[in-house]
């Protein structure tokens, strides 16, 4: 029996031309190269693949960034305070009704020589999170980790030394490291630039 003959119950319909046959007998689809039932690869971007990056700042990574200028301005007003405390400790050392008092004077002379380091590494601390916190615009993924370093020991030192007051402290660098750490973030930091 031929494909062309009448009789053949394998051939076409009677009034219908024979049609190509398709890859392998399964159905050709859109996307597919002739001839074979895998589809095509999709197009090599120059860039390389994955999704587009962003050309924005993500709203998360905007969030961190103000939490990052409001842990600065935290900071500030800590450092103050400090400062301001070892001054009035100093003042209140040379009051000469309190001099006879040996205790409280060695209290506030190991006290003030604390209060005075916390002040110069509230101040360099401070000075560390404004330049971070500028490098959410520029930053690469080095940025991007030496924030999450930063916000991981920042909320450490809100639990310890300074439990009360680092409470806001803790807080706000959790969430800056969770918004800096998260997929929105690594797309944001590892963005390319032109």
């Amino acid at each position: 029996m031929s494909f062309g003959d009448p009789n053949n119950p394998y051939g076409p319909p009677q009034g219908q031309q024979p049609q190509q046959p398709q890859g392998y007998g399964y159905p050709q689809q859109q996307g597919q190269a002739p001839g074979y039932g895998y589809p095509q690869a999709p197009p090599v971007s120059p860039y390389g693949g994955g999704p587009a990056a962003p050309t924005t700042m993500p709203g998360s990574v905007s969030a961190a960034r103000v939490m990052m200028w409001v842990i600065v301005g935290l900071q500030l007003i800590g450092v103050a305070i400090f400062a301001f405390s070892a001054i009035a400790l100093n003042a209140a050392k040379d009051d000469e009704t309190l001099k006879d008092n040996t205790a409280f004077q060695d209290l506030v002379g190991d006290s003030t020589g604390v209060i005075w380091g916390y002040v110069v590494f509230g101040v360099a601390w401070m000075i560390f999170a404004a330049v971070l916190a500028t490098k959410f615009n520029s930053g690469g993924n080095g940025a991007r980790v030496t924030i999450l370093v930063f916000a991981i020991i920042t909320a450490v030192l809100g639990i310890y030394p300074f439990v009360i007051v680092g409470l806001v402290h803790t807080i706000l660098a959790i969430l800056v490291a969770v918004f800096v750490g998260n997929a929105a973030g690594k797309a944001w930091f590892n963005r390319p630039r032109y």
